[in-house]
């Protein structure tokens, strides 16, 4: 196993958790397809790359298999600027993601079973490791993967703490990989505790029975900045005690959806560390959104090298 590389200098932001080899169809569905495309999903990673556009200085860290399409996601992620703090295991694979793309109920088919990134420990990161950084994001996604993940998400709280960093959580819950009952008091307990929570407004109701945004913020009192995402309507972000802020989401022609919730966040995020009101972070996570909403990857394509 190749460990992670050695420490430099801080990152502004780390991003903790898998990303998988994508594929997704040309043209239909899969059960039609005769071609398709070869990309990368993975939520924190989709953030990582988000933030490394707009400037900033951004590490993505986890574990790929010591395989072709760990060095696809790799070469992708270092070309799109982000940084890497990767293990890579020849034990274990790196896990791939189907999409089978449609406007109102895009469909996803996970591979991911044992892979690479499953198999990250408690010790995977530390508090040293994470001296200086600004903010540490990861999603439920992680914590989901295996029992070991979800001790490396709650010691990463700590350290990140330890280490001075905000503490970032996307609630992201993913219905496959674990049970309701499972997933509803791990966000809940991950999301309530992060300095900086985004939770879509249609997943707190299935999981949790949260109806509207204020419901949601009474629900998760203890996080210091509560955003919750209402799709197409808008964004409502709750900064402690004071009133919310809403800002209404922008009129979209939607091609596919999967993506733009971590393109919102790394838009918002972004402008966190700009030093931007919350208003204007609430308005650089729509606008972030939009320019996904309107391919049918989860990344906008690289500008081309003039």
């Amino acid at each position: 196993m190749n460990p992670l590389p050695p420490l430099t200098s801080a990152p502004e932001i780390v991003c903790v958790g898998e990303t998988m080899a994508l594929i997704t169809p040309s043209g239909t569905g899969l059960a039609e397809a005769t071609a398709a495309t070869v990309g990368l999903a993975g939520a924190e990673s989709n953030v990582a790359a988000g933030v490394a556009a707009t400037g900033h200085r951004v590490v993505w860290a986890s574990r790929l298999g010591a395989d072709p399409l760990g060095d696809r996601i790799a070469s992708e992620l270092e070309r799109r600027r982000v940084e890497l703090w990767v293990e890579r295991d020849a034990d274990a694979p790196t896990g791939v993601m189907f999409k089978d793309p449609g406007v109102e109920s895009s469909s996803v088919y996970y591979y991911r079973r044992g892979s690479a990134a499953s198999r990250m420990e408690t010790a995977f990161l530390s508090s040293e490791r994470l001296e200086g950084v600004r903010i540490v994001h990861t999603t439920g996604i992680t914590p989901a993967l295996s029992p070991s993940c979800r001790e490396m998400v709650d010691r990463l709280y700590a350290d990140a703490r330890a280490a001075g960093a905000l503490v970032s959580f996307d609630v992201n819950d993913r219905r496959p990989l674990w049970s309701m009952a499972d997933a509803a008091e791990t966000l809940a307990r991950l999301a309530d505790a992060a300095d900086i929570a985004f939770v879509g407004r249609d997943e707190a109701e299935r999981i949790w029975g949260t109806a509207t945004p204020a419901e949601i913020r009474a629900f998760l009192p203890h996080c210091a900045l509560l955003v919750v995402k209402d799709g197409d309507i808008g964004a409502t972000a709750y900064d402690g005690d004071a009133d919310p802020v809403f800002v209404p989401a922008p009129v979209v022609d939607v091609v596919e959806p999967v993506g733009a919730g971590d393109a919102f966040a790394s838009g918002f995020l972004a402008a966190t560390l700009d030093g931007a009101d919350l208003a204007s972070c609430l308005s650089a996570g729509h606008a972030a959104a939009e320019r996904v909403l309107t391919i049918a990857a989860d990344l906008p394509p690289l500008e081309p090298v003039a």
